[in-house]
């Protein structure tokens, strides 16, 4: 790397920290910017364009002179469109992984491939940067980025569950109304006699905020591994979804809140529905599950599902009313699609789940609406980069993979109408 790209990537990181020092210095006394903060903010801001413009410069020229330099060695470069590819002409995963470990070694040309769009890897620094193709690595094409973050939205996922809302900045404001039609307060309507003074209402609003979290896999893999292009394209996307979507439904039902979101569980609005009078434990009742359903919101029950431990499925068979069984297990669809794997309880789909606690224990049989759980989550899903220097003494290459999301509950206290979860108590 040149020592111009190094001096201009400083003071963006240093510009960049001196602005982020003026936002949080607001959010932390719970204010908006000063006039003169505000000032200093635009300030600010014309200084790092320009040195993300002076960086983008210095970069296509680094670009340039390796593609010259790799022509030189292999003859004319032929213009193509693999840049328009969202693949950057890598059939796979596997592929591209196998190209970046091939550039770190002595003597080896990297694929022209790697310096398409202008992402060219050079020497390591000492600091990090967004872009982490300058820093020694390379962005991983955004078709697979995207691969990765389809694999993360599995038939358990409940991200998809939530009012989810992709942002392109860091945070969003979200005004919110408690108040209810049968209240004593907010906007009311009354009987009104004839010349009788009106009686004026106004609204009782609130502000909830959410600031994206990270959620980040480093995976260093091993030259070997690399040099399997079959296990890596199978293995670590896949490996790397199923921590991402644990982690992240772990976070919406539990969430403690500190540096991660808080889970709707861990919610002032949680409800737990006391066992029936005299009821065993190891027992699952109708009546336990009616009561559940009699606490959501009016409206809620289309959209609310039941997530259970999968220890509580052998209870979940022996149910019905009367005659009737009220667990199906398999068959029901809704326009030719399966609702669940695991079939629907009283009509609501059944998501077995090992976030929910073991059977007999508060939390194993949970009714939720999760349109009442509002989560936001970076535009572009998925950013995945690959670094060859890391753990370059352990001849290994890093991969990391971040997703970026945060998610409260609507409801963060116990009002005067019915809560948005349900959960059994101890049995």
């Amino acid at each position: 790397m040149s020592k111009q790209l190094r001096e201009l990537q400083a003071r963006k990181t240093a510009l960049v920290k001196e602005a982020r020092a003026l936002t949080d210095l607001a959010a932390s006394e719970n204010r908006d910017l000063t006039d003169a903060e505000v000032t200093s903010f635009d300030a600010l801001r014309t200084r790092i364009d320009a040195a993300s413009a002076a960086i983008d410069r210095e970069a296509a020229l680094i670009a340039d002179e390796a593609r010259i330099s790799v022509g030189s060695a292999i003859g004319p470069i032929v213009t193509d469109n693999r840049e328009a590819d969202p693949r950057r002409g890598f059939g796979s995963l596997g592929e591209f992984m196998q190209a970046v470990y091939q550039a770190d070694k002595p003597g080896q040309a990297p694929d022209a491939r790697l310096l398409l769009g202008g992402i060219g890897a050079a020497a390591p620094t000492n600091f990090s940067n967004e872009a982490a193709g300058q820093d020694g690595g390379f962005l991983v094409p955004p078709q697979f980025s995207q691969e990765i973050f389809k694999l993360s939205l599995g038939e358990d996922s409940l991200r998809p569950l939530t009012d989810n809302v992709e942002i392109s900045g860091n945070s969003m404001a979200f005004p919110k109304d408690e108040t209810t039609p049968w209240g004593t307060n907010g906007i009311r309507a009354y009987w009104q006699g004839e010349a009788a003074s009106a009686i004026a209402t106004k609204p009782v609003l609130g502000l909830a905020t959410l600031r994206l979290k990270k959620l980040m896999a480093l995976v260093p893999t091993t030259d070997e591994l690399l040099d399997d292009a079959n296990a890596l394209t199978t293995y670590l996307p896949q490996k790397v979804a199923l921590s991402i979507r644990w982690k992240a439904n772990e976070s919406i039902l539990f969430g403690a809140g500190n540096g991660i979101p808080v889970g709707c569980m861990n919610a002032g609005a949680i409800v737990t529905v006391a066992k029936e009078s005299g009821q065993a434990t190891q027992t699952l009742l109708p009546q336990n599950l009616a009561k559940m359903i009699a606490r959501l919101p009016p409206g809620s029950f289309t959209n609310a599902v039941w997530i259970v431990n999968n220890d509580v499925l052998p209870a979940l068979f022996t149910l019905s009313l009367g005659n009737f069984p009220i667990y199906l297990p398999t068959g029901l669809s809704v326009g030719g699609i399966q609702v669940s794997p695991y079939g629907t309880l009283l009509g609501r789909p059944v998501f077995v789940s090992q976030h929910a606690n073991t059977f007999s224990s508060q939390g194993d049989v949970l009714l939720v609406d999760l349109s009442y759980y509002q989560t936001i989550t970076k535009a572009g899903g998925m950013q995945t980069a690959t670094s060859m220097h890391l753990y370059f003494d352990a001849d290994l290459t890093a991969f990391r993979t971040t997703f970026r999301m945060d998610g409260q509950s609507k409801i963060v206290n116990d009002w005067a109408a019915w809560p948005v979860i349900g959960t059994t108590s101890d049995r």
